[in-house]
């Protein structure tokens, strides 16, 4: 059985950081697409990183390029985002998801096989 978990997440001032991490079981990472999706109260979710472990490739939405970073350890199974510059804008349940293959050149919801449960992320200016 294929299980997401996220952690990480908190409450913080704007401009402070968090780390978000996405422990995977049940699946492997290598040669798959990872990605990290937020939603805020009335909006839709939305992709946010995504990145293809088999050659490294990340995929930014314009609103976070520059301040935060995803990465993945496939030895570890865990997937990360690391958020700087935190705005009260960022504030949402971030998710993580999994999915086969390669990343497209945007993160389709639809495409994405497994998700986590979400981690509230709260920053307050």
């Amino acid at each position: 059985q294929v299980q997401l978990v996220e952690s990480g997440g908190g409450s913080v001032q704007a401009g402070g950081s968090l780390r978000l991490s996405c422990a995977v079981s049940g699946y492997t990472l290598v040669g798959k697409c990872l990605g990290w999706f937020r939603q805020a109260p009335g909006k839709e979710r939305e992709g946010v990183a995504t990145i293809t472990t088999a050659i490294g490739s990340a995929y930014y939405a314009d609103s976070v390029k520059g301040r935060y970073t995803i990465s993945s350890d496939s030895a570890k199974k865990t997937v990360y985002l690391q958020m700087n510059t935190l705005k009260a804008e960022d504030t949402a349940m971030y998710y993580c998801a999994a999915r086969g293959g390669w990343c497209g050149s945007r993160p389709l919801q639809t495409a994405f096989t497994y998700w986590g449960q979400g981690t509230q992320v709260t920053v307050s200016s």
